[in-house]
């Protein structure tokens, strides 16, 4: 009786210990921007918004949330489009080697990432110049997140009943019209993941925008937060703060938005 007591007092204090270790730090970030002069400690703040007139009279921190939004909003609907296409023609035609050939782009895509490939997406986008263009970059990273979502959305295409796809086809539907009115409300939930998903993996990327993207104006808010830094290398702790707690609120909201909305799951949406 004793032992076990004190194991779940152990199990308590850990998961306590890993709260406070995940939560301290989104403290920090909802105080510090609202206070004159923040520090690395989280303390009560004085509910000044002169950090906030800072951020909004510097000459590049609100275009590059735009650019952010573009590139993320972007290279979303990209994968989400043509992950959506590739994982129904996948899941409903059978060739050999097709099973072979999923894992073998899912393993390729974790093994050859980004920074792995960086000389050569540069040197491809240099002879295609796509250097300093914003589409170049959205076409690049639609190419990097594409095997991962395709396997992710072919298992949601499987759980949708082909009974519904024939009785389409009876009253003369198009393959296109099939998969826009009878497969896409099926998985909507998991169109709806994998756009949440690829928005965040863009939303947070530095590499490819930095090594891309010469033109300050055009580089997004992962690149531009770089920059709030003096020329010593300290941060600015107000301005980045209040640029880090403004760049954080899209991303939450629409998580938050499609949790409540579809919810996050990883299988189909009907049960057979």
């Amino acid at each position: 009786m004793t032992r076990h007591i004190v194991g779940r007092i152990g199990f308590y204090t850990l998961i306590a210990l890993l709260t406070a270790f995940f939560t301290v730090p989104l403290l920090w970030l909802a105080a510090a921007p609202f206070t004159s002069d923040p520090t690395y400690e989280v303390s009560l703040p004085d509910f000044t918004f002169t950090n906030f007139q800072a951020i909004l009279e510097h000459p590049y921190a609100l275009g590059s949330l735009y650019n952010s939004l573009l590139l993320a909003v972007g290279t979303a609907v990209l994968v989400v489009l043509l992950a959506a296409l590739a994982a129904y023609a996948l899941s409903r035609v059978r060739m050999p080697g097709r099973d072979a050939l999923l894992y073998a782009l899912l393993l390729l895509s974790s093994i050859i990432t980004g920074t792995a490939a960086m000389v050569p997406l540069f040197q491809l986008a240099v002879e295609l110049n796509l250097i300093d263009s914003q589409l170049g970059l959205i076409l690049i990273l639609t190419g990097g997140l594409l095997p991962a979502a395709i396997f992710m959305l072919k298992d949601f295409m499987d759980s949708t009943p082909k009974s519904y796809e024939e009785s389409a086809r009876v009253f003369g539907a198009s393959p296109l019209q099939i998969v826009g009115h009878v497969v896409v409300p099926l998985v909507r939930p998991g169109l709806a993941t994998i756009g949440v998903w690829a928005i965040a993996n863009v939303w947070g990327n530095f590499l490819m925008p930095y090594l891309l993207l010469s033109d300050i104006e055009k580089q997004p808010g992962a690149v531009i937060m770089f920059t709030l830094y003096t020329e010593g290398g300290q941060a600015n702790l107000p301005l980045l703060s209040t640029f880090g707690l403004l760049y954080s609120v899209p991303v939450v909201l629409m998580y938050l938005f499609v949790s409540k909305k579809y919810g996050f799951r990883f299988h189909g949406g009907i049960k057979r």
